[in-house]
Formats: C-alpha cells, structure tokens, sequence
C-alpha cells in the first residue's frame, strides 16, 4: 500500500520536523528549487531537488545560528552548534552530488585544474 505525501510534508520529514521556519517559508525554499509545497513527492523526479531545498534551509540556519539553536537546545556552545550544521551541511552535499540528473550523468566534486 502506497502512501502519498506532499513535497511540503517530506522536507519537514528531512528536518525532523523542527518549526525552524513557518510553512510559507518552506513553500518559497520549495519554489527556488522548482518545487511545489502541495504537490505529491515522487522521489525518482523530484529527490535532488527536495535535498538542495533542505540544504537551502540548513544553509540559511548557518547565517542565524541563533535561530537553530533556539530549536536545537543540545547545543551549549556556538562553536558546536556551527560544527554540527556543518558536517549536516557536507553531508547533504555528498547526497546532492550522487543523485543523477535529468541526463542521467551525476556531478563531481572534483573539477579539472588545468585544461589544454
């Protein structure tokens, strides 16, 4: 049996449904990425998309560390509270980077330095 959920419902799933912004906050992260909040999530289309979303929101949580450890009370240190968001952060991307694109090609973190 199937389940559907809305693309809304899996990005606070992928941030453990913590309220670090309202609803309408996540509609517009969702937007950038070419999403709709109301729209049923389909993993093989739309998965790349929903992690860069999160990312996006994770990333926003870097610049207002204030904000994420309001919500995230296990911190007790700035300095962890960045680490943590961090290595989330490095790890999201790892994820991003090994998710084919519509071309069926993934990307790389390496690029080539010198190119004749």
């Amino acid at each position: 049996m199937a389940t559907s959920i809305t693309v809304l419902d899996r990005l606070k799933m992928e941030l453990n449904n913590k309220d670090y912004y309202s609803d309408d906050a996540y509609t517009i992260y969702l937007s950038e990425n070419n999403l709709t909040a109301t729209d049923t999530y389909a993993a093989a289309t739309m998965k790349k998309q929903l992690f860069q979303t999160v990312y996006d929101v994770l990333d926003s949580l870097a610049n207002n560390l204030d904000l994420f450890r309001s919500i995230e009370t296990e911190f007790t240190t700035t300095g962890q509270a960045y680490q943590y968001l961090q290595k989330r952060l490095d790890d999201i991307e790892k994820k991003i980077l090994a998710i084919p694109d519509s071309t069926g090609t993934t990307e790389s973190q390496f690029n080539f330095m010198y190119h004749n």
